[in-house]
């Protein structure tokens, strides 16, 4: 199999400029600093060019740059932000009262419930992605921005940790407390909870 050629930068824009954004917006949670990344995603591409291999679809090899791009844009803002306080990372969303004394899901309240659709399914389908976007979008950004680089990008536990400069405990309890928080969101948002 003969490997695939790029085509002329110039169509790059139109070609794949939306699908970027989209990709970005998801990850980086504001229009303007997506943009800013899509446009560096093409500058980036247009630099190496003549190292593209062929061995992925145009539209992959530009979805790995931007990935890189993001990364690279959260390592920056979280060398630069202040440090935070190790006992307070993962605190932001409220989940006491959701567990007994043994750890396990209060009865008739708020464990999770069965979805009625296959997940994978779900994925699939416009309004979830929508749902997941503005249930993402209502996490504190530090939180938002673990899940998507660990979830969504499928970046490695410690290169999360050193974009976000945090240790591996820390990125557990961030990562486990945004998925209950996601759970909840999907829940009442998207699956819909039957009445008890």
């Amino acid at each position: 199999m003969e490997p695939r050629q790029l085509s002329d930068p110039e169509t790059w824009t139109d070609q794949h400029g939306d699908y970027l954004y989209r990709c970005a917006l998801l990850r980086v949670r504001d229009s303007a600093l997506a943009e800013e990344v899509v446009q560096e995603t093409f500058l980036a591409a247009l630099q190496a060019r003549d190292r593209f291999a062929g061995q992925s679809s145009e539209r992959s090899w530009l979805v790995g740059i931007l990935k890189h791009k993001v990364i690279d844009h959260f390592r920056k803002a979280h060398r630069e932000a202040p440090r935070d306080n190790p006992q307070e990372l993962g605190r932001e969303l409220d989940t006491e009262g959701l567990f007994d004394e043994a750890g396990h899901w209060k009865l008739g309240r708020t464990e999770p419930l069965e979805w009625p659709h296959n997940p994978s399914t779900e994925l699939e389908r416009k309004e979830f992605w929508e749902v997941l976007k503005r249930c993402l979008a209502s996490l504190p950004p530090r939180m938002a921005t673990a899940f998507s680089l660990r979830e969504v990008d499928d970046r490695s536990s410690e290169e999360v940790c050193d974009a976000l400069n945090i240790t591996a405990s820390n990125l557990w309890v961030i990562l486990h407390r945004t998925r209950k928080h996601l759970r909840q969101c999907l829940e009442g948002h998207h699956f819909g909870r039957t009445a008890a």
